[in-house]
């Protein structure tokens, strides 16, 4: 004989389960020892997700020297990766709120690792440039498919199973992985290539992609779905990590919000400066300081990053839980993110050693560890019901930046020779998203 917990609408009953003579809790959101074994793994999917996605940018220059491409043609390899991760945001979001963020999770990033792993493979299927070319742009659109499930997913677990004043610091800290994942590739990626050449941290990285999600299913998700249960509706205990009802997203009232475009907008801006820096910050130490060691460059500003990411999730609660109002903690946050990040990009014109600029981008890329506990985790504050939905929405503007800000940069590059045009364009847009986030941001729920 099993007691089953009690589910009723939307509301989950704490209660306790008898399974084989075994009580296990149930509720609503995860214990403290479940918060932290989820936010640890989602932590280091999060850094495998990004050492994945970074390190063509890392290898971008040696690549070019070997197949023969020009500025433009490094552009389009950077950003092809956007094209396909503007495709399924939503689906992620979608999926993750109807069948849970714990199970598309796993899948996604099963393909995304295979994918890196073969992306050198298929770089020398041909001897033909332009072919060669293709087939690279082509695994890094399949790359980005399957990597945007990756955060929609992992918005809708933490908005069903983390209470709101726990949220910020525990999604900063998974979003923290993100530069845990560039640092490691930066560190160990640019040592295994300069001894073994560009392929290899693909391969090791892909291979790493393949273990987590091996550890995460395994560990984490097979196990945490027998703690929750349900009753089916012959009556019989039924597997549940909780995952949303059937309720359509109100987009209707959602679209016609001015909330909702400020979010849309303003991480539109902040992507735009992170992903540029992302992907052309070793190009542009490369050609300005050719004498600088590539580790140091692609390690220091992913190091102080954390800390800021991570520091600012524990600034954003502690603030909310001494009283102030969830507007303006995530709009505190948010100026630091673009202001920061701006008047560092636009000072950063304006260095001309290796010290001086090193610092300004290192400063310019922690600023932007603000906007995890800002507009990043904004979609769960507007719509906690369906957030992995509207975050979805919110990332597919946020990865438009990916192909059309990265190419610009790299055509502006080509064309005027001049990083001081790409660093004061994107500060000017990152100001343009403050003003508007400012303005019609909110913290308060719009849609239930």
């Amino acid at each position: 004989m099993a007691a089953v917990g009690i589910r009723s609408g939307d509301v989950h009953v704490p209660c306790t389960v008898l399974i084989k003579d075994k009580t296990v809790p149930t509720g609503k959101y995860w214990t403290r020892s479940e918060k932290h074994q989820w936010a640890l793994g989602l932590f280091c999917g999060t850094a495998m997700l990004y050492a994945s996605r970074t390190i063509m940018p890392m290898c971008v220059v040696t690549v070019a020297e070997e197949m023969k491409w020009d500025k433009t043609e490094s552009g389009t390899v950077l950003s092809a990766f956007f094209w396909g991760y503007t495709m399924t945001q939503f689906l992620g979001g979608y999926l993750s709120d109807r069948i849970g963020g714990d199970i598309v999770l796993p899948i996604a990033a099963c393909l995304w690792s295979m994918i890196t792993f073969w992306t050198p493979q298929l770089a020398y299927l041909s001897t033909d440039k332009h072919t060669a070319l293709y087939m690279v742009v082509l695994s890094r659109v399949f790359l980005g498919i399957c990597q945007g499930f990756h955060y929609p997913g992992m918005t809708s677990i933490i908005s069903r199973k983390v209470h709101e004043q726990e949220r910020s610091l525990t999604y900063s800290l998974v979003a923290a992985g993100s530069h845990c994942g560039t640092l490691l590739t930066g560190s160990i990626g640019s040592i295994l290539m300069d001894r073994y050449g560009w392929g290899m941290p693909f391969y090791v990285i892909g291979m790493c992609g393949i273990l987590w999600m091996l550890c995460m299913r395994y560990f984490l998700v097979a196990r945490h779905r027998q703690r929750y249960i349900n009753l089916g509706p012959n009556g019989s205990p039924v597997v549940s990590m909780g995952a949303k009802d059937s309720q359509s997203v109100p987009w209707i009232t959602l679209f016609t919000k001015s909330a909702f475009w400020s979010l849309l907008i303003g991480h539109f801006c902040e992507n735009n400066a992170f992903y540029i820096l992302l992907s052309w910050l070793p190009t542009f130490f490369h050609e300005n300081f050719p004498d600088a060691k590539g580790w140091v460059f692609n390690v220091v500003p992913w190091v102080v990053t954390i800390p800021s990411s991570i520091g600012s999730g524990w600034l954003a609660d502690h603030l909310i839980k001494k009283g102030y109002s969830v507007t303006f903690v995530r709009k505190l946050m948010e100026t630091i993110a673009l202001c920061g990040t701006s008047f560092f990009l636009v000072l950063l014109t304006y260095c001309s050693s290796y010290g001086a600029s090193l610092a300004c981008m290192a400063v310019a890329v922690a600023c932007c560890g603000f906007h995890n506990s800002g507009i990043l985790v904004n979609p769960q504050d507007i719509a906690p019901r369906h957030a992995g939905s509207v975050f979805g929405i919110m990332n597919m503007a946020g990865a438009i930046p990916g192909f059309v800000g990265v190419y610009i940069a790299g055509h502006i590059l080509e064309a005027t020779k001049s990083w001081s045009a790409v660093f004061n364009q994107t500060a000017g847009v990152c100001m343009f998203g403050w003003v508007v986030y400012i303005i019609f941001g909110t913290g308060k729920q719009i849609v239930s």
